[in-house]
């Protein structure tokens, strides 16, 4: 049992709690124990795409954490919340509704390389504290900017997002997001339903809007919308928040908690198991012969050998022996797999 075990994760679920379902999982189902680790931390309140590593695998965590990630995400105008999601108070609000072509407007602006402030109810240190820590504590919490990338940020109309709008008085708006009033609000015809008529963008005002995003490590979701809500003269929180791709992993792969105990019962989790090599499937592999194999796994260094310089995934017999470094045909090793 080396490899890697996919969740989508429930709401309300925190990501070592994932690993503990897993770890229960895998003792209900005679497995032994095995070490059991996840590659890239999902807030409880955000579902979706949650990569358990497993055994050996767990060797390959912390290289998650630098790979892209693609989320769906809603952004609901007129409050703003001290976590910037439905789970905080409110702290600042707004009557200020935008239109689709406002929301089009903006994207550009967080489109490519981009600088952002993560939110102060993150898990990020400061003086050795965590952020959030401080900030229920009461105290205030000021973090620095970072750099990340969006690769792509989705209109829901025109860039293939998941085309969720919402306009006026849709059942489907929060009191935390103070509404339109009554006397404001209509329904929307079916076929106009979600501000879209045959393409065109609606002039209504949005009371939210759901995105697709896909961003370099380190980018936070929540501070992505505040500073859309803020770019269009309001404020605004996520109130859904859903990560469909982590690296190599997408929602195909994916099985719900109830499913992992299925598989559990019925000893059958190596039905769901993704081999250790799928996590580095951006790199070529490096075939070894036996005593290549033999030197890596003691720590050797490996001269004279015929590749370009850069990471390889070394196996023998498409076994996973190591991944390894290679600079002016020497190999070293950067994580030995015991298998």
């Amino acid at each position: 049992m080396h490899g890697w075990i996919i969740l989508d994760k429930p709401l309300g679920l925190g990501s070592t709690q994932g690993v503990s379902a897993v770890k229960r999982a895998l003792r209900s189902g005679g497995y032994g124990k095995f070490k059991v680790g996840h590659g890239g931390t999902l807030d409880p309140l955000a579902t979706g795409v949650l990569p358990i590593a497993v055994g050996e695998a767990t060797k390959l965590a912390g290289r998650m954490l630098d790979s892209d990630k693609i989320y769906d995400f809603t952004v609901m105008f007129g409050v703003q919340t001290d976590t910037l999601d439905a789970e905080g108070v409110s702290i600042a609000t707004s009557d200020v509704r935008p239109t689709l072509a406002a929301v089009e407007a903006v994207l550009a602006q967080f489109t490519g390389p981009i600088s952002q402030v993560p939110p102060a109810y993150s898990a990020l240190k400061v003086d050795g504290e965590r952020a959030y820590d401080l900030a229920r504590a009461g105290h205030e919490v000021v973090l620095a900017s970072r750099d990340v990338t969006i690769h792509s940020l989705s209109s829901p109309v025109r860039g293939g997002g998941p085309a969720q709008l919402v306009e006026g008085a849709s059942a489907s708006v929060p009191l935390l997001a103070s509404p339109l009033p009554p006397s404001k609000r209509t329904a929307v015809p079916s076929p106009y339903r979600g501000g879209i008529a045959g393409g065109t963008p609606s002039p209504l005002p949005l009371n939210e809007v759901t995105l697709t995003a896909h961003v370099s490590k380190g980018t936070y979701i929540r501070s992505l919308a505040r500073d859309i809500a803020l770019a269009l003269g309001t404020v605004g929180h996520v109130t859904m928040l859903r990560r469909t791709k982590a690296g190599p992993f997408d929602l195909t792969s994916a099985i719900s908690l109830d499913k992992l105990d299925e598989l559990a019962k019925a000893s059958a989790l190596e039905d769901v198991l993704l081999p250790l090599r799928v996590a580095l499937d951006d790199i070529p592999a490096l075939s070894l012969t036996p005593d290549q194999a033999g030197a890596l796994r003691q720590g050797r260094i490996l001269a004279g050998i015929a590749a370009d310089d850069g990471q390889y995934f070394a196996e023998l017999d498409a076994v996973p022996v190591a991944l390894v470094e290679v600079e002016d045909g020497d190999v070293r090793v950067v994580r030995g797999f015991n298998l």
